[in-house]
């Protein structure tokens, strides 16, 4: 496995990698939701890059961008464990170097959820997967569903930009008490990871409610809200019932749809999501 720091020593790696190449983006603090994306990655592509970069600009000036997981040791043995090939590690100055100023802002569904709350989260994201992706040129993307706003707005932007990549969903992982994998689980203190599972159990109890003829979405919604409010600890930042695709929110639950929940425990924030419908739809 080839590490690469700077954009020229990753462009002169790439030239020799065989097609179709695919990469997994991430910043890193590797867990098997990762490692997931690049043994399907490794299935389907030739070669597989993965990228491993802390995006400043997609932190708020209040998150936690300065204590976010940077074990950047262990995540290149992970990798090349796993498979891949190529591994662009660059520092935030050759990403952002002084004077940079142009920035890829989107509407459509990076607008609502996370894009109300997290102002500017999704410019970044935006932005630091348009310079992954002309870094990289990939044939293949792949983004876990764990991050499900993120992966439509990746979606729109290679569709409205005419990016020469695709786009590969995958399947949330999850701990065997239904917590979606993520990085920032480690921030949960003993007390509060019990009730981590809260939002899992919130979108289990909306599945049910649909599967029992549920069509109304506020009454799916509002099943959802009361397995968070009983649970000790946790604050609602909001719970959404939405069309899979534009992420804007449903009356009612007629076909494809979507859950999205982000909420606290203590101080740590957790999303998560679901279809509705079918875990094939979405």
């Amino acid at each position: 496995m080839k590490v690469c720091r700077t954009v020229a020593d990753f462009r002169a790696a790439r030239a020799g990698a065989t097609a179709p190449l695919g990469l997994v983006p991430t910043m890193g603090a590797l867990h098997e939701g990762h490692l997931s994306l690049v043994r399907r990655a490794r299935g389907e592509c030739a070669s597989v890059a993965m990228s491993i970069f802390v995006n400043p600009t997609q932190f708020g000036p209040h998150e936690d961008f300065t204590r976010y997981p940077r074990p950047i040791e262990r995540d290149h043995a992970l990798a090349e464990a796993a498979g891949v090939d190529l591994v662009f590690n660059p520092s935030v100055e050759e990403m952002y170097p002084a004077g940079f100023a142009t920035y890829v802002d989107g509407g459509g569904p990076a607008l609502r959820w996370e894009g109300e709350r997290r102002l500017g989260h999704f410019r970044g994201v935006a932005t630091v997967v348009t310079k992954l992706f002309t870094v990289i040129a990939p044939q293949r993307a792949y983004f876990g569903e764990k991050d499900y706003q993120q992966l439509q707005v990746v979606r729109r932007l290679v569709a409205d930009l005419n990016l020469p990549v695709e786009i590969a969903g995958c399947p949330v992982v999850r701990e065997p008490d239904g917590l979606a994998l993520s990085s920032r689980n480690v921030y949960l203190a003993p007390d509060e990871r019990p009730h981590a599972t809260a939002l899992y159990r919130a979108l289990t109890t909306g599945r049910k409610c649909v599967a029992a003829g549920e069509r109304d979405a506020a009454a799916v919604r509002r099943a959802m809200e009361t397995v968070l409010i009983s649970t000790p600890g946790a604050t609602i930042d909001y719970v959404a019932v939405v069309d899979p695709v534009t992420l804007e929110p449903l009356e009612r639950v007629d076909g494809p749809a979507r859950a999205l929940i982000a909420a606290r425990l203590g101080l740590v924030r957790l999303i998560d999501n679901a279809p509705l419908v079918d875990l094939n739809q979405g």
